[in-house]
């Protein structure tokens, strides 16, 4: 429930950020208090919209001098109900979306951190370089979120995810100090690497307001593929394959299971399959690299693999709309589970070689516990990231089914953690997986986040009761 703010706050926040910087009417603010799923809402007093890190810091102070708690957010993209509020003042930073600089000799972007990811990318395509996280929200989605999350989507097997392409940050500290961090150097040994101390911490610790990102030379070459598996395990075969025969320009590896390509072909678009061979699964897969690198490789990878009894068919992208096409049968799989039913959600990580376990061990308990789930194991398989999604039963009670998200989560995250792997990939802890890091990090771990989080947020006013379990 909304709390009232100290009297004469909103008047002082308004005289930093301008009328036109700050939302309180009830009716504007439901963009900023609604997640992304729909699932929950929160409240919020206010919104304050900063123009520059200046006025993020002097926001903060006043926050901070009247005992008023807050939350960043971004594009409000995020899965787990990380910038969800419950009475916070959220401090949103889309006004703040500026690439500041490209240093295209550095291969470095500077940019603030409610640049759109998109923009982001298009910036660096112009000065011929490429920054390559790449996600399904990238149009929306903005670079302090991705921070803020760690995000990795479909390229981190070549290129890592955001703690891997951050050079420096900028940070607003809890009472409203500025950490300037803007270093675009790749070598930098003096003393804690603190950057990576923002990065996934979801607004936790401090507010980034900018960042110094790393770049790479544009691919001019794209081969991409859909192949159609003969198992589990000769996926593994195939992807080390196709790394080591392209001498590493494997740039995507994605797993789509046959559920979610005829779900796709049923909801989304009827047009979409691009193989008559059907298989259980199939792997997307991407080369990219300078000009002329790569031309032929793919398809003369994938015949070997079709004579080596991996495959049983594949085909390769003749051009770029034919690329996109390639593409779409991966986003489409996804849009298709929402027309699908009731869907429980699970972002899961095992290192690579483990993903066949993971996926017979999971789906063996699932059936079991719950006759007739429809689990539909897809995603990033090249760096060990799978999103484990449960569609409900054909005929199932949709509300009933949502009541066994626990139950039915658990088995995922014990098996996963049985196999030395991460409840959360990608997406963050947030609020809906807050209590869930208790039973899967140890307590030493706990008490070092707990400790942290005391050094920089001793009153818990930024982003209070998310990411950290609530104490005993």
């Amino acid at each position: 429930m909304t709390q009232a703010l100290p009297s004469g706050l909103l008047d002082r926040l308004s005289d930093i950020v301008g009328p036109k910087g700050l939302i309180t009417a009830p009716e504007d603010l439901s963009p900023y208090t609604r997640e992304r799923r729909g699932r929950f809402e929160g409240t919020t007093p206010a919104v304050v919209r900063p123009t520059d890190t200046h006025q993020v810091a002097a926001v903060v102070r006043t926050c901070a001098d009247a005992g008023v708690p807050m939350i960043p957010q971004g594009g409000n993209t995020g899965l787990v109900s990380g910038s969800l509020p419950d009475g916070e003042v959220i401090i949103s930073l889309g006004r703040m979306n500026k690439v500041r600089a490209v240093d295209a000799e550095n291969f470095a972007i500077t940019a603030d951190a409610g640049c759109i990811l998109a923009d982001i990318q298009t910036a660096a395509t112009e000065h011929d370089r490429l920054f390559p996280l790449s996600l399904g929200a990238e149009g929306s989605c903005q670079i302090g979120g991705n921070l803020a999350t760690n995000a990795g989507g479909t390229a981190v097997l070549r290129y890592g995810n955001m703690r891997e392409l951050t050079l420096g940050l900028e940070v607003v500290l809890p009472d409203g100090q500025i950490w300037d961090g803007l270093r675009g150097l790749r070598k930098d040994n003096t003393g804690y690497d603190l950057k990576q101390l923002f990065i996934g911490a979801e607004g936790t610790l401090g507010i980034i307001t900018g960042a110094v990102l790393k770049l790479f030379p544009l691919p001019k070459t794209h081969e991409t593929g859909l192949a159609a598996l003969t198992g589990l395990d000769e996926a593994l075969t195939l992807f080390a394959d196709l790394r080591r025969g392209s001498a590493d320009a494997l740039t995507a590896f994605e797993l789509i299971p046959e559920t979610l390509l005829g779900l796709a072909e049923t909801h989304i678009d009827p047009n979409v399959r691009p193989l008559a061979t059907r298989a259980t699964y199939y792997a997307l897969v991407e080369l990219s690299a300078p000009e002329g690198q790569t031309d032929g490789q793919l398809a003369e990878l994938l015949g070997a693999a079709l004579e080596r009894g991996l495959i049983t068919d594949a085909t390769v992208a003749q051009s770029e709309t034919q690329r996109q096409q390639l593409w779409r049968v991966r986003e489409a799989s996804s849009e298709a589970q929402h027309p699908a039913g009731a869907s429980i959600k699970n972002d899961v990580a095992v290192p690579v070689s483990r993903v066949p376990d993971l996926i017979r061990r999971v789906d063996a308990e699932l059936s079991a516990a719950c006759p007739g789930i429809r689990p539909t194991p897809f995603g990033h398989v090249g760096d060990g990231n799978i999103h484990y999604n449960l569609l409900q039963p054909i005929g199932a009670d949709p509300a009933a089914f949502m009541a066994r998200w626990d139950e039915l989560t658990g088995i995922v995250n014990r098996i996963v953690a049985d196999l030395g792997g991460s409840f959360s990939a990608e997406h963050g802890i947030g609020l809906i997986k807050r209590e869930t890091l208790r039973h899967y990090r140890s307590p030493v771990e706990i008490a070092l986040m707990r400790s942290v989080k005391q050094a920089l947020d001793p009153r818990n006013l930024m982003n209070p009761g998310k990411v950290l379990p609530l104490s005993e």
